[in-house]
């Protein structure tokens, strides 16, 4: 895996460079990420089948589910407001897109083909799939989520006779697992045509004028990162942030080649387990996190707005802002269940919000590409560090192995993406609490 490890890097830099020297040839090559990013996404549906079946089937007591559940989207809504709140800052401090006096007009075609994000009552009836079987084949998160908790629960009330079946999943998810690291050897091979159709279609020309936006956002995402998840994840679990995001470095260059949190899915769900987040608390709260848990995409939808309003010459007011901040905490959660994501969800916050800024979407579509890495990593270091809290909070956190996992003594296994021992479920295994001084 290390040899995977730096041909993936390799691959990224013949991109760039191909992208620059070539830009007519490295077009024709998005082909190639595009097709990595959907052998992926072809595999997230059983993982999370199996991660979920495993950890609510494991437990005794269905009140713990819940508990996870409500302590996991309360955490997540509070971590959004907060992304969103620093957005509005940063955005007022830089003044993103003012002088610019662009022309919505110029616009329209591309805003026409961004918009389209669903309505909330739309977006809920979609979390139901037509059939039992329909959540693995429609691509939906939400919906294999709602099919896997139903498992899960009956395979609770079955008790002893679920055991076969419950043993019977655990024999798939190894499978997957395998399966999945057979595709990560494609990896180099997407990132290279991923990375050269993006500096060929943009180049630097187009970079230029949207300069501030980019930085802005990207430290913007550096600021909530370590300053606010560090604090975070220190203050509530004892655990550095720079061990954990390290640990994980192999799923940031992941997301980095991919612009795609989805793409890593499957493995941080693989490592918070190896870290020592029991199967239980890992199965609720990544698969919940990765559509209720966005923040980056919270960050990116703020500041979007921001410079598109200055940008068209019309600053939002305070007050505005405001009304806005509490509309994009709504709209933010449903961003992974729209097409185009971050994109069509500013859209259709926009047209519901301020429709006259609308046409300005097509404005930062020249960038969404850039600005959708740091906004994947975002996401996906909000989620890591989500549930590493959450299994703290609940005491379903083995901090004795953490502690080996971080300082290297205990490595993860690559070849496998799973421990070879059955994972150990800290409140069963360890004395209860009281017996320890």
């Amino acid at each position: 895996m290390h040899l995977l490890y730096v041909a993936v890097v390799v691959a990224v830099l013949a991109g760039i460079i191909v992208g620059f020297a070539a830009p007519g040839f490295a077009k024709g090559l998005s082909p190639l990420g595009t097709g990595f990013v959907n052998l992926i996404k072809m595999m997230i549906s059983p993982i999370i089948f199996c991660t979920i079946v495993l950890g609510v089937g494991s437990v005794a007591k269905a009140a713990k589910v819940g508990k996870v559940g409500l302590m996991a989207i309360g955490y997540f809504l509070v971590m959004s407001t907060i992304a969103l709140v620093i957005g509005l800052v940063v955005g007022n401090l830089l003044h993103p897109g003012a002088g610019l006096h662009l022309d919505p007009a110029a616009a329209s075609k591309a805003h026409q083909q961004a918009a389209g994000g669903e309505g909330s009552t739309d977006f809920l009836l979609g979390i139901i799939p037509e059939s039992l079987l329909s959540a693995f084949t429609e691509g939906s998160v939400l919906q294999t989520l709602l099919v896997a908790l139903l498992a899960g629960f009956a395979l609770q009330k079955l008790g002893p006779a679920g055991k076969p079946i419950l043993r019977g999943v655990e024999y798939i998810q190894k499978l997957v697992f395998r399966i999945l690291s057979m595709i990560m050897w494609a990896a180099p091979v997407g990132a290279f045509g991923a990375i050269a159709a993006v500096v060929g279609n943009t180049g630097l020309a187009a970079l230029r004028s949207l300069l501030v936006v980019m930085i802005g956002f990207y430290l913007t995402c550096l600021v909530f990162v370590f300053v606010v998840l560090g604090s975070v994840l220190w203050f509530g679990a004892r655990i550095n942030v720079f061990s954990l995001l390290r640990y994980l470095g192999r799923e940031f260059l992941l997301i980095v080649s991919t612009s795609s949190s989805e793409s890593a899915l499957p493995r941080l769900i693989a490592k918070m387990q190896h870290l020592g987040v029991s199967r239980s608390v890992t199965g609720i709260t990544v698969p919940t996190g990765y559509s209720f848990n966005l923040d980056g995409t919270a960050i990116y939808l703020t500041m979007a707005t921001l410079f598109i309003a200055s940008a068209q010459g019309s600053p939002l007011s305070v007050g505005a802002q405001i009304s806005l901040l509490v509309f994009m905490v709504i709209a933010s959660k449903g961003a992974a269940g729209v097409s185009g994501a971050g994109i069509a969800t500013l859209a259709g916050g926009l047209q519901a919000h301020r429709p006259d800024l609308v046409g300005g979407v097509g404005f930062i579509l020249g960038i969404d590409r850039f600005m959708s890495e740091a906004r994947a990593l975002t996401n996906f270091a909000g989620n890591a560090v989500a549930t590493v809290l959450i299994g703290s909070w609940t005491r379903e956190f083995d901090r004795a192995k953490a502690a080996e996992v971080l300082s290297g003594r205990e490595p993860f296994n690559e070849t496998t993406l799973l421990d070879e021992a059955p994972v150990r479920e800290p409140d069963e295994e360890r004395p209860k609490a009281g017996a320890l001084a």
